[in-house]
């Protein structure tokens, strides 16, 4: 049976995206609320009510969003470390039900194998993800401020993958909405990607059998999804990965469902 991977949503308001199995429904973040999770997986004939479980990369609100709800009210397992379940549990004043991994181990969710590894970002302990299936394996690169070797070993498996391309540098530097301050933060090195380090971490995680990349969390301010396109699209085509279907994800939509 195929691995399917439905990215619900991606941006700077919301992140979430739904994988299944033949034998296992699981959620990757939950940015958004509770309704609006639910809408976008009616969209697919699915319900959050029949989950097997969250795995959560941060405590970042356009991540966790609605993980307190999905856990109390619906009784979903969270997956994800100590540090993670503290904060969100402090952030919300909720008890989750979680099921704690220690991050760089794996772990079995159905028949889901998820790899877990460290990446660089501002959260207390945040996490990436691969997920190995029989029929494929799925990557999960959404906030990282820089890609270190671990990060680029552990990811190189995927078959598809969703990468960051957060903003435009120069737009970035432009924004008179964005003060200095938030502008250092996500220009840092536990910040975000920019198109360009986002073209750059596709060239070295490059291989044979990556056939498809998302790019996601784009900025609505400091981006455009045709400069994003274009700079990625423009290295891969520079390196010959003529095999790598690239595609954008939306803030506002869910894309279409992948099959692996």
């Amino acid at each position: 049976m195929p691995v399917r991977l439905t990215i619900l949503g991606s941006g700077s308001a919301g992140n979430c995206a739904y994988v299944e199995t033949d034998e296992t429904r699981v959620l990757i973040d939950a940015g958004f609320s509770l309704r609006q999770i639910r809408q976008r997986l009616a969209t697919i004939g699915r319900a959050p009510e029949n989950l097997t479980g969250i795995l959560v990369t941060h405590e970042h609100s356009d991540h966790v969003h609605s993980v307190p709800m999905l856990s109390e009210k619906l009784h979903i397992p969270v997956y994800c470390n100590r540090p993670t379940q503290e904060a969100v549990e402090y952030q919300s004043k909720t008890r989750l039900t979680c099921r704690l991994f220690t991050t760089g181990a794996s772990f079995e969710v159905g028949d889901i194998t998820v790899e877990t590894f460290m990446i660089p970002h501002d959260a207390q302990d945040p996490v990436g993800f691969l997920l190995r299936t029989n029929a494929g394996n799925i990557g999960f690169l959404t906030d990282l401020g820089h890609t270190t070797r671990l990060v680029l070993e552990r990811i190189r498996p995927a078959n598809a993958l969703v990468l960051e391309s957060n903003h435009d540098v120069k737009m970035l530097q432009d924004c008179p909405r964005r003060p200095w301050s938030l502008k250092q933060r996500i220009l840092g090195r536990h910040g975000h990607l920019s198109n360009e380090a986002a073209a750059d971490a596709a060239e070295q995680i490059m291989s044979d059998d990556l056939r498809h990349l998302y790019l996601g969390h784009l900025s609505r301010e400091c981006n455009s999804p045709e400069l994003a396109h274009r700079v990625v699209s423009e290295r891969l085509q520079k390196i010959g990965a003529t095999h790598v279907r690239l595609e954008l994800t939306s803030q506002a939509l869910p894309c279409q469902t992948l099959s692996l």
